[in-house]
């Protein structure tokens, strides 16, 4: 990831802008703007989704290594889940 990047299939510039920040600097920023906070974020978990995609990340590892962890790391990108929401089945594309 760099700090502006081109999404060619959405056809669309990204820019990041915490992308310099360290975790610290962003956790202090949420205490001080009274952002809520995730307390999973200090077990090892610097990206969250639902409870089955997600786990904690080792020493060394992606920050987003934790996430949709089964995947092969070639297809992380779009995930297609099946919800049953409220007994209601509906498609999700998470990015």
């Amino acid at each position: 990831m760099d700090f502006v990047e081109y999404d060619e299939v959405n056809d669309i510039i990204k820019i990041h802008p915490l992308f310099e920040w360290t975790f610290d600097q962003v956790k202090m920023y949420c205490k001080e703007q009274y952002i809520p906070y995730n307390v999973l974020h200090d077990k090892g978990f610097p990206s969250i989704g639902c409870q089955p995609c997600t786990r904690a990340v080792q020493e060394g590892e992606d920050f987003r290594a934790g996430r949709w962890w089964w995947e092969d790391q070639s297809k992380k990108n779009v995930v297609y889940m099946l919800l049953n929401l409220n007994h209601k089945k509906a498609y999700t594309r998470i990015h």
